[in-house]
């Protein structure tokens, strides 16, 4: 009889463990729905919200902005060197340049810069606001619903979008200079066939999946950790919850686009 009430109670535990990641779910998503409601609201662009939009933008990008590019530049000259010595070496230098736009550019910046974001703004202003929301519960003031909460985290949101898709496009661009430099060194004459090989890469469709990408990508990043810290326990409270479990969440929405990417480049 123990046994079948050990058996019973872990059977409880996982129907409410898989009941909490489905009500989660349902959360994030509805907060998703309501936070791009109103980025699409011109209303969201215009008055009080625009200077706290930009405030807000400007403490998301302006500390991680040189470490970034840093950071950045530095991987991207490690990986430039690899991926050309390994192509001479096997005498397929001509191919050298599209598997570095290809992986580096199309592939590896966005993610990067969506982590980057996302660990060093996004998560920890995320678990300020569930402080500050556990502390307004505690002093027994009212907390509004989704819709009232997606207003109030529309600054926080749109300064993340806009940091992971600002440090992408200066990170990408960074990353083709040097990709210039160290194949063909200062010389300018190899500029046209430059361009044109890099352009050749850039078809419609890429192009369009990268654009949706990154565009997935930030509003991943804007939207899952805030969701994450605005959604109250079973018991309805705001306690402090694991980063773990926030980031394996966010982790799981970014790899999720980074394979349907993938997939519709190369399949």
């Amino acid at each position: 009889m123990r046994a079948i009430a050990d058996i019973d109670s872990s059977l409880l535990r996982q129907v409410r463990r898989r009941r909490a990641q489905v009500r989660a779910w349902w959360h994030t998503l509805q907060m998703a729905a309501q936070i791009v409601v109103l980025m699409l609201s011109p209303s969201s662009y215009t008055g009080p919200r625009a200077r706290q939009v930009l405030s807000h933008l400007v403490v998301a990008v302006w500390p991680m902005l040189p470490w970034f590019l840093v950071l950045s530049a530095l991987i991207s000259l490690v990986i430039i060197r690899i991926v050309t010595a390994t192509a001479a070496s096997y005498g397929l230098s001509q191919y050298a340049l599209e598997v570095l736009v290809r992986t580096l550019v199309l592939e590896l910046i966005p993610l990067f810069a969506a982590l980057f974001v996302a660990l060093r703004h996004a998560m920890p202003g995320a678990e300020q606001l569930r402080q500050q929301l556990d502390a307004r519960q505690r002093a027994g003031r009212h907390i509004p619903g989704i819709a009232g909460l997606a207003g109030t985290l529309l600054p926080r949101a749109l300064a993340s979008g806009h940091a992971v898709v600002l440090l992408a496009s200066l990170s990408g661009v960074v990353a083709l200079v040097l990709t210039y430099l160290l194949v063909h060194g200062f010389s300018p004459w190899a500029l046209p066939s430059y361009t044109h090989d890099v352009g050749r890469v850039f078809s419609p469709v890429v192009s369009l999946i990268f654009v949706l990408k990154t565009a997935f990508f930030s509003l991943a990043v804007a939207v899952v950790p805030l969701a994450g810290a605005a959604e109250p326990d079973e018991h309805g409270r705001y306690r402090a919850h694991s980063d773990m479990t926030a980031f394996a969440r966010l982790f799981s929405v970014l790899l999720m686009v980074e394979i349907a990417s993938l997939a519709g480049n190369y399949y």
